[in-house]
């Protein structure tokens, strides 16, 4: 397996396809699962000459599983030293959710020449939770009902997310996807108990305002309306606003999984501003 080393001693696996003189996209997964979770995109870019990247989180899938770190400065700073090691410059990173917030506090730090573009899918930025001055966000007992959750059954947990709000399958009508809530608890099961339960917080606490508002290069939000698990309003229009070359594409009754369900759909928009 390609894994790097972090400072701490945790070994961050990661997958890296394609020609190494491709211009490099680096896709950041959501909690808890893992690069795997990319399968689609990274397929698709694969076939279109770019060069793919897709890490494991350190506590998710194979990579190590440490006590600590399991916070969004550390994982920016595992991302750093994964793009250090590959060499990687004028990479486009595209974050899903929890990646979301990994790519906007990654790229607001990032080495001049790293970063060319950027891609938030889903993205928890700018803030989840409920509090002052985020009068709109998510109660944080909401997330204690996740850390709950989690702690008595996690096995039976992360079957019910992703056949319940992920991917919208608890919706009238639904197209419901065996292969897709298998694949989500194969994955969540991975990973570590101890890092999921402390990335809840780090997902759902972590505030991205001024992350936001220092990236300079050109920034995709695409957010479906239908967002049971980080929802449209309180997200994407206000990442938006916050960026200096911002733009918002809104999916009109697409759900959190997004990327699974119209992988078709988003992966040709992403391909679009890539190759703006």
């Amino acid at each position: 397996m390609s894994t790097v080393t972090t400072p701490d001693g945790t070994t961050i696996f990661y997958k890296d396809w394609g020609p190494r003189d491709a211009r490099p996209i680096v896709f950041h997964h959501g909690w808890p699962l893992s690069s795997d979770d990319w399968d689609a995109q990274l397929l698709y870019f694969l076939d279109k000459g770019y060069r793919v990247i897709a890490h494991d989180r350190r506590g998710h899938g194979r990579s190590g599983q440490p006590a600590t770190g399991h916070e969004m400065d550390t994982y920016a700073a595992d991302v750093s030293v994964l793009t250090g090691v590959l060499d990687l410059q004028g990479a486009v990173h595209v974050g899903h959710s929890t990646g979301g917030g990994e790519v906007a506090r990654y790229v607001a730090r990032a080495e001049p020449g790293r970063v060319a573009k950027a891609v938030l899918v889903a993205a928890v930025p700018p803030v989840m939770v409920k509090k002052d001055s985020n009068p709109e966000g998510t109660p944080i007992e909401v997330f204690d009902g996740f850390r709950a959750a989690l702690a008595a059954n996690r096995a039976q947990f992360f079957i019910d997310v992703p056949a319940g709000p992920f991917y919208g399958f608890n919706r009238p009508g639904a197209e419901v996807s065996q292969g897709l809530i298998d694949r989500w608890w194969w994955q969540g099961m991975m990973g570590a108990a101890n890092a999921h339960y402390e990335c809840i917080k780090a997902f759902s606490e972590t505030d991205f305002t001024e992350d936001l508002k220092k990236i300079d290069v050109p920034v995709l939000v695409m957010h479906g309306t239908d967002d049971q698990v980080v929802p449209y309003a309180d997200s994407a229009p206000k990442s938006v606003e916050l960026l200096k070359n911002g733009t918002l594409k809104t999916y009109e009754g697409y759900p959190h999984g997004m990327l699974s369900t119209h992988p078709e759909v988003l992966n040709a928009d992403i391909l679009a501003f890539v190759q703006e």
